[in-house]
């Protein structure tokens, strides 16, 4: 793997989020030459305290703007796509889902477009979607399977599921774009800034900086995998499809663990690998009179077909992971008060 990334052209979107800055990451110790497109300036992001921004080329510009991408991608002679960018919180989906379709519909054609115009030097586009673009099924359903129907209702949920659509279009023997759709589980790991998600809300109130608030009552169950399990995933996956974009594209592959979680043991375990019994009661307390509105149930997945395609499963249990996320937080947390 190492030979084929070294001096590649690698456009991230979605570079500032914490699976981005860990893709990009991994991506500069192997030699790529990394742009990535910003939409604005955060004074903190996981690039910013790896200290790798002079390793990549930022972009200032909005995804929904084909013009600029199509200059990227014809004047650096982009190889290889990861397109992570989206409007990723469910929450907002809800309260603004104009904003969630602009983000991860147009963004999405937007980018296949500019791609479309100028194709030759590229080799793989990796989409990046969410297990929640299937909808909601029964738990005896779980867990997802790659050929099961879409049938999201959710604002975020169906953004995601349009964008898998679009982009398989993209793929068919029209345009024959090199493209590969990935449906993975929660991802948690070192550098995700935004508190506004479980692990590192729970884990920064579990530390004492805040006062965990609870959104619901624990029940809905979730699968996590951790991040660098699914950057090795992502780097298999793009360079298999530009050898082979014959047999690979237009694939779509789930991951995940296959070992679901109630929110409620996630935080538990947070908690308790912490030591902090005494907020965790607090926490159980105000949990058990909340009531989440607006998302799925039961959601996790297997990684039956990327092991049969790629050999891949995930290195990582929960309580590695773990571990290794609330170190790398009680040393960001500190360096940063």
């Amino acid at each position: 793997m190492n030979n084929y990334w070294k001096g590649k052209k690698v456009l991230i979107t979605g570079i500032n989020g914490f699976i981005g800055g860990n893709l990009a990451k991994q991506l500069s110790m192997l030699g790529a030459d990394i742009f990535g497109l910003i939409r604005n300036k955060k004074p903190s992001t996981y690039l910013s305290y790896e200290n790798l921004l002079s390793k990549v080329t930022l972009i200032d510009g909005e995804l929904v703007d084909k013009d600029l991408i199509v200059r990227i991608i014809s004047e650096e002679q982009i190889n290889n796509v990861f397109h992570l960018a989206a409007q990723v919180e469910v929450g907002v989906g809800l309260k603004n889902p104009f904003l969630t379709f602009e983000s991860n519909v147009r963004g999405t054609y937007s980018i296949l477009e500019a791609i479309r115009l100028f194709p030759d030097s590229i080799e793989s586009i990796v989409i990046a979607s969410s297990d929640k673009s299937y909808g909601s099924y029964s738990e005896d359903k779980m867990p997802y399977k790659e050929n099961y129907p879409l049938k999201p209702i959710y604002p975020y949920d169906v953004s995601k599921a349009c964008a898998d659509m679009i982009s398989r279009s993209y793929a068919c023997d029209v345009y024959n774009l090199p493209i590969v759709v990935t449906r993975f589980s929660n991802i948690y790991g070192p550098g995700q800034l935004n508190f506004s998600a479980i692990m590192p809300d729970a884990i920064r109130s579990a530390l004492g900086f805040t006062t965990f608030i609870p959104r619901g009552d624990g029940s809905q169950i979730r699968d996590f995998i951790f991040v660098e399990d699914v950057v090795q995933l992502y780097l298999v996956i793009s360079e298999k499809l530009s050898r082979n974009p014959i047999k690979y594209s237009g694939e779509i592959y789930n991951a995940g663990t296959n070992k679901p979680l109630s929110v409620r043991k996630v935080i538990e375990k947070i908690y308790e690998n912490i030591g902090n019994y005494k907020d965790l009661e607090n926490v159980i307390k105000l949990m058990s009179k909340k009531k989440t509105i607006g998302e799925i149930n039961c959601q996790y997945m297997d990684f039956q077909k990327v092991n049969q395609f790629f050999g891949w499963e995930p290195k990582h249990s929960f309580e590695l992971g773990l571990d290794k996320t609330i170190k790398w937080y009680e040393k960001y947390l500190k360096e940063i008060q």
